[in-house]
Parts: structure tokens; C-alpha cells; sequence
């Protein structure tokens, strides 16, 4: 029996490993190359599911130059990504079925929720009908800190004030205390501090 024989290997422990590997894997596909294809690339675009086998070296070789966008434009590009996001699938915005909007008259509507508050103008802007509620109510039904009750009685403003009172007057309070309009007054610099504290916190807790 000759030792380099198939044969040989169903009776030795573990067979050569140069053999093993030229036995099961093909050569490698590009030109003048005889190696094992141990890696697999693929070849384009247009041609899904179908790769080339390359040897390591060519694998690379391949991949550095390889372009998938090629021979589209800038705007065909643009499309592909855009779509990719969502797996190259349809889509639309809520409220609406397979692009077209839901209930009578074209108009868009939100089954058992018709005459739902919508403090955030959800519905509304995704076409809905639901009773929008304007700033007044929504102070009205918002509870008040005691730092944004001290904040407001800084601007001498009441806890239902709307934001545009509130922007109005603090303009109207930076302007009164400005050292500039008081000759440089300590005092006043003090109070224009407290002022715009009061108006930056305001702020931050959504009042304006």
C-alpha cells in the first residue's frame, strides 16, 4: 500500500493535514493561483447569494478593492441607504394603512381614542382628531413645585401663566435692572441675578 494513498488515511489516527485540507476544499478562483479557496467573497450587487472562492491572500487582495455602490449614482446610493434602514421594506406613518389614510374623508383616525386629550400634539400631527388642549389647561393640570411657585413669584407671575407671559416678562424685568438702566446699583444687579435664575430654571421645567 503506498503511504500516500486515500486509503492509508482510514486507518491512521489523523491524516495528513496538508491532504485533509486539499482533499475537501477547492483551489482558489483567480487567475494563476493554486491554493486552497478558503474564503469566499461576493460578487456584486446584481449577483445576491453568489460569491467567488479566493486563498487568504486574494481574499484580501479582492476585498480592498471591492465596491458595492458600484455604477450607481450619488442619488441611487442615497436611496439604497435610506431604505436599508428599514430592510428595504414599505413603510408609513402612524395612523395610516399601506400608505393611505384610515376613516372617513381621508382623515385619519384613532379608533376609541377620538376625544382623548393630547397634551404633546401627538395625534394632531400625525393627522389625528383629538381635542387639543391649550397651554392655559395644561398649567392648569400640572402640579407646581414649590421651586417653580418661588420662580414665578420671582417675575411676579401667577402659576397659571402662559409662556408667553412669561418670556414677556422677564424682558421686560432685565431690562428694568440692568445696572446699566440704575447707575451701577448693587441692589439691582442682586435682583437681575435672581431674575434670570428664576427664568432659567422656569425654562428648564418646560414652563417656557
Amino acid at each position: 500500500m503506498k503511504f500516500d494513498s486515500p486509503l492509508f488515511d482510514r486507518i491512521r489516527v489523523k491524516p495528513d493535514e496538508d491532504r485533509r485540507l486539499r482533499n475537501s476544499v477547492p483551489a482558489c478562483e483567480w487567475p494563476g493561483c493554486a491554493h486552497a479557496a478558503t474564503h469566499r467573497a461576493p460578487k456584486g450587487r446584481t449577483q445576491e447569494r453568489e460569491y467567488w472562492r479566493f486563498c487568504l491572500d486574494h481574499v484580501r487582495e479582492y476585498n480592498h478593492s471591492y465596491n458595492f455602490f458600484a455604477g450607481m449614482s450619488e442619488d441611487a446610493v442615497a436611496r439604497y441607504q435610506k431604505d436599508a434602514v428599514t430592510g428595504h421594506r414599505p413603510t408609513w406613518k402612524m395612523g395610516m394603512v399601506g400608505g393611505k389614510r384610515t376613516g372617513k374623508s381621508g382623515s385619519s383616525r384613532f379608533f376609541g381614542y377620538e376625544g382623548a386629550d393630547d397634551p404633546f400634539g401627538m395625534f394632531g400631527e400625525l393627522g389625528g382628531r383629538a381635542r387639543a388642549t391649550d397651554t392655559r389647561q395644561e398649567a392648569e393640570r400640572r402640579a407646581v413645585r414649590n421651586a417653580e411657585r418661588k420662580a414665578l413669584h420671582t417675575l411676579g407671575l401667577e402659576t397659571d401663566a402662559e409662556r408667553t407671559a412669561i418670556k414677556a416678562r422677564f424682558k421686560e424685568l432685565v431690562k428694568r435692572h440692568h445696572p446699566d438702566a440704575n447707575g451701577g446699583d448693587r441692589a439691582s444687579e442682586d435682583k437681575l441675578r435672581e431674575i434670570i435664575e428664576a427664568y432659567n430654571y422656569l425654562k428648564s421645567a418646560g414652563y417656557c
